[in-house]
């Protein structure tokens, strides 16, 4: 990859240059001088924690999924082009815990990578006073997926965000797959999407 096309380079100009990670103090400069040394996979990582110390345009995050893809990293170009969703659309983290099988939930495990769409209850009602369901993209956190009466946190993609702007952290809404309800999430962060000058 040559540094001057690097997405890797254009996302690191998208960063403001005074933003730190919180656990190691890692700098746009940081970033920079492993670009300098061809250290692409640790410019990458840095960029991601860079992106989660302040919001990133979807700009940013189609570049870092740009860069993953470039380098033969389907994982991490998967969660950036999750996290461009994120910063466009906005989205919503939670602690999901499943109905287990016995008790009529799912029989098989939720997958980790964003490719369930269930359906919630949000707490809104249709003029006829029956559940407004909503439909979210769901990413499982965490290294394994998540099985049926476990718990564990969540990012939701939700396919139309201002019908989710109503909840708080602290809300709790409900998972369905057709009618049945499969579990329960406790909402504990709510991001809206980025915007320059975010």
């Amino acid at each position: 990859m040559d540094l001057q096309d690097s997405p890797l380079l254009k996302a690191a100009r998208l960063c403001p240059v005074d933003v730190r990670t919180e656990e190691a103090g890692i700098s746009v400069a940081d970033v920079l001088e492993y670009l300098e040394h061809d250290e692409w996979e640790t410019a990458l990582l840095l960029l991601e924690e860079l992106g989660d110390a302040h919001p990133q345009l979807p700009e940013f995050w189609n570049l870092l999924a740009d860069a993953a893809r470039l380098m033969w990293l389907q994982e991490d170009a998967d969660w950036c082009e999750w996290r461009c969703g994120e910063a466009r659309n906005g989205a919503v983290r939670a602690d999901l815990c499943l109905t287990s099988a016995e008790d009529g939930g799912r029989m098989s495990p939720i997958p980790l990578r964003g490719v369930l769409r269930p359906v919630w209850d949000i707490g809104l009602r249709t003029p006829e006073d029956e559940p407004l369901l909503g439909i979210a993209r769901l990413w499982v956190e965490g290294r394994d997926p998540l099985e049926p009466g476990a718990c564990g946190s969540v990012r939701l993609l939700p396919l139309t965000f201002e019908h989710w702007q109503h909840l708080k952290p602290g809300d709790v809404i409900t998972m369905h797959e057709i009618r049945t309800p499969i579990g329960t999430a406790r909402i504990t962060e709510i991001s809206l999407p980025v915007t320059a000058g975010s």
